[in-house]
């Protein structure tokens, strides 16, 4: 009877509230927003230069990652017919932007950290409003996902407001000190960067702890849709990458740019709206998890195999 069991599983995480208090919520708005401001103090104008120099590299990839990522995703969640909270927190996590994790690990990976920049920073500035949009669209598009959205009345332009928030403004306020007081934010950059790292690292750990009992019991629902998710995003980034015809350094960018994404991100938003959802806020805590993993061995491996003069460091890709 393992069958039966494991779909009733599956329902009672449909309504299986994992809010962890106000503390800390707002705890991690406020390291989300601090990470935020650190990336923020490291971008400089010519970070964004591949916007202007390769539109269509960078466009087409941004259509990958807001529209075929996400249609990718709605697909699974349909095919394996996952719970509302799961699809949800699958979705969730397709449409949210790539991290600044990707950029470390197309560094680690000898890619082109220019083009990986150049895309993460255009993605955070999209998300804003793509985000919520998206989550709204590709949810409704899936009817277990799109009941469970009804039943507690989200509003995705409520949800718009709290990521201008979440990255609007501590991104703004990172890029303003950076091209106001450059010395000031090359120093500070230094130190908020890896401390904004480490804590949101303590995000996922923390989200993960706060529902111990919850993780232990509904692991097994979620597991394979996160494995089977991550490594399509990861397939999805590298096939744009080889469609494009990219440099084998613009193909690993690529990869990572559609298969790492802002997770820290996800959880928040996870935490902010769907606390009485279960499934959401365990599929983002888990997915960081994995993503980080899969992320670093890919990287690893791809570093083994490419030759020293395909990693260019990031400062001489800015001059």
């Amino acid at each position: 009877m393992l069958v039966p069991e494991i779909v009733a599983w599956a329902t009672d995480l449909d309504h299986a509230s994992t809010d962890p208090g106000t503390a800390f919520q707002a705890a991690s708005k406020v390291i989300i927003a601090f990470f935020l401001f650190g990336i923020a103090l490291d971008t400089h104008l010519a970070d964004f230069r591949d916007v202007v120099r390769r539109p269509g590299v960078i466009g087409v990839g941004l259509v990958a990652q807001y529209l075929v990522a996400p249609g990718l995703t709605l697909l699974l969640t349909l095919a394996l017919d996952v719970r509302g909270s799961v699809a949800i927190g699958m979705l969730l996590v397709a449409c949210c932007p790539a991290g600044n994790l990707s950029n470390i690990l197309t560094h680690r990976a000898r890619g082109d950290v220019a083009l990986s920049i150049s895309m993460t920073g255009t993605s955070n500035v999209l998300a804003v409003v793509v985000t919520p949009v998206a989550l709204a669209f590709w949810s409704g598009l899936n009817p277990a996902a799109d009941a469970l959205l009804t039943e507690i009345s989200l509003d995705p332009w409520e949800m718009v407001g709290e990521v201008a928030l979440l990255i609007g403004l501590p991104f703004a306020a990172g890029l303003l000190v950076a091209w106001k007081w450059p010395s000031v934010a090359a120093r500070g950059a230094r130190f908020v960067e890896p401390a904004a790292l480490v804590m949101l690292l303590l995000i996922i750990v923390g989200g993960l702890a706060s529902k111990g009992g919850t993780i232990v019991t509904y692991a097994g629902v979620v597991t394979a849709p996160i494995l089977i998710q991550n490594a399509i995003a990861l397939a999805t980034g590298y096939g744009t990458g080889r469609a494009l015809r990219l440099s084998p350094g613009g193909t690993r960018a690529m990869t990572f740019e559609l298969g790492v994404r802002n997770t820290g991100l996800a959880l928040v938003l996870a935490l902010a709206f769907f606390g009485e959802l279960g499934g959401v806020i365990l599929v983002a805590a888990l997915w960081g998890l994995w993503d980080v993993i899969t992320g670093l061995a890919l990287a690893s491996w791809w570093k083994r195999r490419a030759p020293a003069t395909e990693a260019p460091a990031v400062e001489a890709q800015r001059r």
